[in-house]
């Protein structure tokens, strides 16, 4: 399953970095943008909004506040799903996606792995 992370950091204390980690553990592709550009755990964090293609489920560790610079990338993108990871929960950002045929998932993707949920 192809995977994008939008907020992954460098920070290995941070979710969205052991997200990385534990999605390819799970021998999921992971792809990853983030504020700065950097190799994590092997997996090239972008800056920008590349043309991805294939996106089955996008996980979101980025603040509603930032989340409308996404609105029409991640629409765009048509990933069958978008996981608000705790604390990334947006209803205006819900209803879009949902109205596009984009299923949300209020969950951690964390848990969900660990619970064969993913």
């Amino acid at each position: 399953m192809r995977v994008l992370v939008i907020g992954a950091s460098m920070n290995p204390s941070r979710t969205s970095n052991q997200a990385l980690e534990m999605l390819q553990s799970y021998d999921h592709e992971v792809i990853a943008i983030g504020s700065k550009e950097a190799t994590v755990h092997g997996i090239d964090v972008v800056v920008d909004k590349p043309e991805f293609v294939e996106i089955d489920t996008v996980t979101l560790y980025i603040n509603p506040s930032i989340q409308p610079d996404y609105y029409e990338y991640l629409t765009a993108l048509k990933p069958r799903r978008v996981i608000f990871n705790p604390g990334t929960e947006n209803p205006d950002f819900m209803k879009s996606l949902m109205s596009n045929d984009i299923q949300i998932e209020e969950a951690c993707t964390l848990v969900m792995l660990r619970t064969n949920q993913f």
